[in-house]
């Protein structure tokens, strides 16, 4: 950690303080790491189902995958993704015409 860190006071639901002293969480750690992500110029956050998300950490963990592995297919799903809603939007102009 930085020698000019700030401390500050955080509040949050009862229900959320639990979860994270279940799992040892380190509180600090982690807001850092999330607000390291949300300035940063690189880094996108997806919300996924809880099934994707097992997914993703299973082979993660497993594999040694990494997001670098992950980039070159996540452009090509956003270039299908384009497309498809290209088609749609033609078949709604279509409607239109």
């Amino acid at each position: 950690m930085a020698d000019n860190a700030k401390r500050i006071s955080v509040l949050i639901a009862e229900d959320q303080y639990e979860r994270l002293t279940k799992a040892q969480i380190n509180v600090s750690a982690l807001i850092r790491d999330l607000l390291e992500d949300y300035f940063s110029d690189n880094k996108i956050t997806l919300s996924v189902s809880r099934k994707t998300r097992d997914l993703y950490e299973k082979i993660v963990s497993n594999t040694g995958a990494t997001d670098k592995d992950i980039e070159p297919l996540l452009v090509e799903v956003l270039k299908d993704l384009l497309q498809v809603r290209l088609e749609h939007i033609k078949s709604l102009k279509s409607e239109f015409e």
